[in-house]
């Protein structure tokens, strides 16, 4: 019986990726040393490291006016990265559209310097769709403008990115950055944890506009995103495995056709669930269908027991990871790109069949 893995993160990594892995694991290209045992300073490294911009940048179109780069600290310390690098002494806004943009903001009020601004929320009606905004909320002398495109507890996306002037977007991408038919020019700054559609924990991405870095020098050097870019992500040792594993996976991406055939497969993939859901008899989706995910999909009994009785079922039949976040229960499924069509499908029935014998019709 086939194991499918709906983890939120970390995240199911494309077997055929963990197989190249697991064979230059103990002998990277004949080196005799292990991939992990390569110095950041070694020719070995080097390669991939400068193998794995260059695949982004392909895949997500980034030009030179943007600095890619590689980072530790998971995105949540981003947080405190953004508003220290590009608002102090200014204003920061954000729309409040979920659990990890509520997060980012407490981050951010924290600093002195910063004043920082709510423009949108969806709290008080539980982050079930994403707020709307327009230039004419946006103050045009802030210093940026926060979203999350993509809440993975709370289940809503930005299916298109808002125009709001002259202020620079900064967008939280964790959990759909390759997933989506998003242009890197609508952003001045993308972030992302590497650990759902990019390889492993250990590896934050950040993509910026070269003339939003900052001019002033940090407190902290490694906060400092100047100071990373001139040294191409190598002021310490950065994540040597992880920035290797997100190579291996942004080749799969290419060979697969690219994030515009990942983005195809999202939109297909999740169809299959969310058409299951809006005919269902016991399951619900409770969020607005237009702001819907197409990459992490709660979904309901509305009895917890029953929850729970699916959650454990799912497991014995290789559905692994469907429990809810804790601070909303339910069901969770992420598929992000390394997800198959086939895992979602068995999903699907395994729903089917349970509604049946659960007073389902």
């Amino acid at each position: 019986m086939p194991l499918y893995n709906f983890s939120a993160g970390p995240a199911v990594v494309p077997h055929t990726v963990l197989k190249k892995a697991q064979k230059e694991f103990l002998n990277f290209q004949g080196s005799q040393l292990s991939v992990v045992e390569l110095s950041h300073r070694a020719k070995g490294f080097e390669e991939i490291i400068q193998e794995a911009e260059a695949l982004l940048r392909e895949l997500m179109d980034i030009s030179e006016e943007y600095a890619v780069l590689f980072l530790q600290g998971g995105a949540s310390l981003q947080f405190s990265m953004l508003p220290l690098n590009l608002a102090q002494k200014n204003k920061a806004l954000y729309v409040n559209s979920g659990t990890w943009a509520r997060k980012a903001i407490a981050a951010a009020q924290t600093i002195d310097s910063v004043t920082v601004e709510v423009i949108a929320s969806s709290e008080k009606d539980d982050f079930h769709f994403v707020p709307k905004i327009n230039s004419e909320l946006v103050d045009q002398k802030a210093a940026y403008l926060h979203i999350t495109t993509n809440e993975t507890i709370d289940g809503i996306f930005y299916r298109k990115i808002p125009k709001v002037g002259k202020v620079p977007i900064v967008a939280d991408m964790s959990s759909n950055i390759l997933a989506n038919d998003y242009s890197t020019e609508d952003f001045g700054v993308i972030y992302a944890g590497a650990q759902k559609n990019m390889g492993i924990a250990g590896l934050t991405l950040v993509i910026i506009r070269k003339d939003l870095l900052n001019q002033e020098v940090i407190f902290a050097p490694m906060l400092d995103y100047s100071l990373q870019a001139k040294n191409n992500s190598m002021y310490n040792t950065p994540p040597v495995f992880a920035i290797y594993m997100a190579k291996l996976v942004l080749e799969w991406v290419k060979e697969k056709g690219g994030v515009s055939q990942m983005y195809h497969n999202a939109q297909k993939k999740s169809a299959l669930l969310y058409e299951f859901l809006d005919h269902s008899q016991i399951f619900s989706s409770p969020v607005e269908k237009s702001d819907r995910s197409l990459t992490t999909i709660p979904f309901v009994t509305g009895n917890p027991d029953l929850d729970q009785q699916f959650i454990e079922q799912a497991k014995k039949e290789g559905l692994e990871n469907l429990k809810g976040h804790r601070s909303v229960g339910g069901m969770r499924a992420s598929i992000y790109n390394a997800m198959p069509t086939e895992g979602v499908t068995t999903l699907v029935n395994f729903m089917k069949k349970f509604e049946g014998e659960n007073g389902g019709k």
